[in-house]
Parts: structure tokens; sequence; C-alpha cells
């Protein structure tokens, strides 16, 4: 760890054996020294070395056995940090859902700039930590007292919340977890970074594409102004991070984001979120082809076997992977984030009923992940989407104004001709 141990040999034995996990030195130390034991300068207590160190053993033995340490599970270093944070800021998974459940308060601030493990899981980067305290949040008395929305978006001594930090420091997995969990998208900070910032503002200042990428999906407004009137297509060009800035130029297209989480987003089930977030990535990767124009769309000419895979009846180009779960129609993933999604964040959007089924029009109310292979029978729009497909690559006669194909037979020709 590179801290200053107890001035005592026994003591100086004592740190050594926890760093490197040795149970049976810990076995024969008393019970009240390893209480009391801290380092001289940082105040680090067995639990604190334990948990930063990984030493899961070690650190269950302090918390539940008789003869451990155990106690205060929220013990303060010289920083005012518990070991719980430190645990988050070494990414030691396993001992962050121990210390959890031992207990551990997930809403205490450090003296250093006020962070508690949330802020400290996602500005490192941590992103199953974050994922454990986030879930650790819903069912502690955190959220009776404070409310997990709160939580979530809760501030530094700088304004900074997790997501701040997570963009900041290019997190992706992070930045969308948060997101996932109601971080607000397009708060300010008040003196992090630079006043006034958003997370895009500050994933834009480093150049963090993948970021700007989840941001943007996740509905940030890209004409918000920092306190010097910069949009973050500014502060990217300031920085010469070009790529972002073409992605933030307000003259660019509009990037496809989620619906609202209450309106629609919350009723899918896993699978069909995962062919969502596919469609909506590709969909936008899209995008960036065009505003960048650094690579050609190409298209493929195999198509697709009717007789394996269902047509989409919007697009007639892709399969139908989404299927309506109340009335059965089918549909492509992109075309289902076409008519559930919009084009700029507006709160207004959040009392809207949910979208309506293209075919029948009856609310859509819960996504399904279609079947690979479908019958003639299970789609009533089949024979509709074959008919359209074969009229497209037809031949249409000069100055006659008839379909010119022989696959036509004769007998239709010349009953259009009898009429």
């Amino acid at each position: 760890m590179g801290h200053v141990l107890s001035c005592s040999r026994d003591g100086a034995d004592l740190f050594r054996a926890v760093q490197h996990g040795d149970l049976d030195a810990l076995l024969a130390v008393d019970p009240e020294l390893a209480r009391r034991a801290t380092t001289i300068y940082d105040r680090l207590s067995l639990l604190h070395i334990a948990a930063a160190n990984g030493q899961l053993q070690v650190l269950s033995m302090l918390l539940f056995d008789d003869g451990g340490a155990g106690g205060n599970v929220d013990v303060l270093n010289r920083k005012k940090q518990t070991p719980l944070m430190l645990a988050a800021m070494h990414g030691r998974t396993d001992c962050v859902l121990s210390l959890l459940d031992a207990g551990a308060n997930i809403l205490m601030f450090d003296s250093v700039h006020a962070r508690t493990c949330l802020h400290h899981a996602a500005y490192y980067g941590h992103a199953h930590c974050l994922q454990a305290i986030l879930s650790a949040a819903k069912t502690t008395p955190v959220a009776d007292s404070w409310g997990f929305a709160r939580f979530v978006n809760v501030r530094d001594e700088h304004g900074a919340t997790p997501l701040h930090l997570a963009a900041r420091q290019g997190r992706p997995q992070c930045v969308r977890h948060l997101l996932h969990a109601g971080a607000i998208v397009s708060a300010p900070t008040a003196s992090y970074g630079f006043p006034g910032s958003t997370a895009l503002h500050l994933a834009a200042r480093r150049g963090n594409l993948d970021c700007v990428r989840e941001l943007l999906a996740w509905g940030a407004d890209r004409l918000h102004r920092d306190s010097a009137g910069r949009i973050a297509y500014a502060v990217a060009l300031k920085h010469s991070h070009r790529e972002c800035a073409a992605l933030l130029n307000p003259a660019a297209a509009e990037p496809m984001v989620w619906p609202s989480p209450l309106k629609f987003i919350s009723e899918l089930s896993p699978e069909a979120k995962v062919l969502l977030e596919g469609a909506l990535m590709e969909a936008n990767r899209e995008r960036e082809k065009r505003i960048t124009d650094t690579t050609t769309k190409t298209n493929n000419d195999g198509g697709l076997d009717d007789d394996d895979e269902q047509l989409c009846g919007i697009c007639l180009e892709q399969a139908c992977t989404m299927e309506v779960q109340d009335c059965g129609h089918q549909m492509c993933a992109a075309c289902t984030l076409a008519l559930c999604c919009h084009s700029k964040p507006n709160p207004t959007t959040l009392a809207l009923q949910p979208p309506a089924c293209p075919f029948c029009r009856a609310t859509i109310t819960r996504l399904l992940v279609a079947n690979s292979k479908t019958t003639a029978t299970s789609n009533s729009f089949r024979g509709l989407t074959s008919a359209i497909r074969s009229l497209s690559l037809s031949r249409i006669a000069r100055g006659s104004g008839r379909v010119a194909d022989s696959s036509l037979p004769q007998s239709f020709f010349e009953e259009q001709g009898s009429k």
C-alpha cells in the first residue's frame, strides 16, 4: 500500500498479514489489538487495508467472525473515507458486496471532495462496483430517507454528480449504468471542470467519443451552454477533438435517442432490450458515417430467404425480430425504434400514451423477441410483403402502362385487354 505502518514490529507484521491475506497470522493476534490498529499517517484500519487489497477472506473474518475486528464497518481514515470507498476506488467488487452485506453506509462523504462511494466507483470506472452500490441503494434506508433518484444524482462539493465524473474520465460503461438508473443527463455542474458544464461538455473536453455517444443516445442537449455561453460543440473544437465535434455540431442531424423510461423502455424484456439497443447504436453509427464522411455505406444485395425469415412489413428490408405481445404483429428492431423514439428530449412526452402498432393501431404495452422462423399463416402481411417485393423488381412496359413480367400468366393480359 505504500503507507507508513505502526511503529511497533507487531503492528507492522499485522498490517502486512492483512495486506497479503495471511489468515494464520491474523488468528494469532489479540482481537482487541486488531480493533485499534491503524497506520500512523493515513489512519488506515485493518478493514481499509483488506478492502483496498481485495482480501475477501480477511475482510469477512474481520467483519463477521466472533473474534474478528468487527464493530464499526464505517470506520474512517484520515480523509474520512470508509472501507467501502476504498473498495470502490480499487474495483474490489467482492469486497464491496461483503461490506454492503455487513451494513456499510453508502451515504457517507469523504473530506477530500465530499464524495460518496458512488462517486469513487464512477470516477475510477469500476462498473461492477457501481452496479452493486446502485442495487444496494434501492433496498437500504437511503432509498427511504433520501430517495433512489436523489442518491443517483448526489453532488460533491464542486457540484459534480457521478455521471459528470464518469463522462470526464471516459467511463462509458459507468455512464450507461448511471443513465439507466435515472441520472439527469443534462444537469450542470457548479465549479467542477468549468462552471455550468454538463456531462456532454466534460466528455467533449476530453474527447471521450464513446461517452458522447451514450449521452446523445439518452437525449443530452447539444445546445446547452455553460457559464461562458459555450455549447459542447465549441468545447470539442477548442480542444481539437474533431470527431466529437462532428457529432455535437448543431447543424448535423439529431441522433436517435431512447424513449422515455416512464413511457416505454421499462416494459421491455431483457432480450428485446438488447435487440433495440443494437438497432439504436447501429442507427447512430450510420448517422456518424454520414456526418464524418469517413466511410461509404454499402448495400447487401444478397437479400433474405423468404422461406427462413419473415421480412418486416414496414421497411421490407430487415427480418422481423420484435413482436407486439398483445396483437402478435412483428417488425424489425429499427422500425420498432422509429415508432418509440423521439428526436429531441421533451418533458411533455413523459405523460403520453405508449406507441400504437402500425398494423392494427393497438396500444403497444409489451414487446417480445420474435421467433427466428415464421410460417405463412403467422403474419397476415407476408403475402403483401412478397407481392410488393415482386412488383418492385418487375419492369414497366414503355407506353403501354402494362406490367411486362414473364412470371405473370398470359390470361392476365388477355383479361386486361378485354376490359
